[in-house]
């Protein structure tokens, strides 16, 4: 772990624009496509509008889910 505190003992002295382009930027660099979670989430999807169209679940408006957060 010695890069890595190395590299944050650098980014803490740059000017706040600057650091928030940093973390923009490796952000950015974790959000790379990976087909395996694409196919599974694509999947997760199907199964739920099947379970919804077969009626094995109801739908909820978001107004019912936003109350749970209230």
């Amino acid at each position: 772990m010695g890069a890595p505190n190395k590299i944050l003992e650098e980014a803490l002295t740059l000017k706040p624009k600057e650091k928030a382009e940093l973390i923009d930027k490796l952000l950015y660099s974790l959000e790379k496509p990976d087909q395996e979670i694409d196919d599974l989430w694509a999947k997760e999807a199907e199964s739920r509008i099947d379970a919804y169209e077969q009626g094995k679940i109801k739908a909820v408006t978001l107004e019912k889910v936003l109350e749970k957060y209230k």
